[in-house]
């Protein structure tokens, strides 16, 4: 009988390629622009290559994580003004075939009720007919956990089949236990999400908890693995 030490063990089937982290870390090291905003469909670019988009309530830190992951303080405007970005903002780096979404976040209580419809209607159309959309990252705060207006969203995203991510914010807020109890609950919730992939992200833009892990996961959504430079 073979000692147990020697016994090979599994590759864990949700495991990170580590050919996807270093092509994440190249990258993201390089200079990430702003290329436009999209007020409607219209303006939309040409679907031309893979997109990732970001959405998540007002006031997640969807903004400070956007630029936490290029490595660039203010490519996505940021505020403590919750509904600022109602419109989609697009980032490229010129010659490689991927675009960074920014969504308008949702969930604020204040705003108008035609205000709210108007995002719906925007970004269920967004959601189903953007062919080119192959992930998004919904993001929520660590702290509060998932709230109806983040079941809505998964709703959008089932009903779309957009596959998504869960990506928990604001870690460095908590203490080791808090998060540990945080990450299970999340993990555990989004298991019933029929559009959710089976890996979660928990991160903190202050503290770069889990970037690494979250450029690679970009990294596998876009397949550009095999990206050279």
């Amino acid at each position: 009988m073979p000692d147990i030490d020697t016994i090979p063990s599994e590759p864990d089937p949700l495991a990170l390629p580590a050919e996807a982290i270093r092509v994440g870390e190249e990258l993201f090291a390089r200079p990430w622009e702003f290329l436009k905003t999209v007020p409607s469909l219209e303006w939309l670019p040409d679907a031309d290559r893979p997109e990732i988009a970001f959405a998540g309530r007002s006031n997640v830190g969807k903004s400070s994580l956007i630029n936490a992951i290029t490595r660039r303080h203010g490519l996505a405007r940021t505020s403590n003004t919750p509904g600022r970005t109602q419109d989609l903002n697009y980032f490229e780096l010129p010659g490689v075939p991927l675009f960074l979404v920014d969504m308008p976040g949702y969930g604020f209580a204040d705003a108008p009720k035609a205000k709210v419809e108007a995002w719906t209607k925007f970004v269920k159309t967004y959601l189903r007919g953007r062919t080119t959309l192959k992930r998004v990252f919904v993001l929520v705060d660590s702290r509060h956990g998932i709230k109806p207006p983040d079941r809505e969203i998964f709703e959008l995203l089932n009903e779309a089949a957009v596959s998504f991510v869960g990506v928990l914010t604001k870690l460095d807020k908590m203490n080791v236990y808090e998060q540990a109890k945080a990450q299970a609950k999340f993990a555990e919730a989004l298991m019933k999400e029929p559009a959710a992939f089976p890996r979660t992200v928990a991160t903190s833009s202050e503290k770069a908890i889990g970037l690494e892990h979250l450029r690679a996961e970009i990294i596998v959504a876009a397949g550009l693995e095999g990206l050279t430079f």
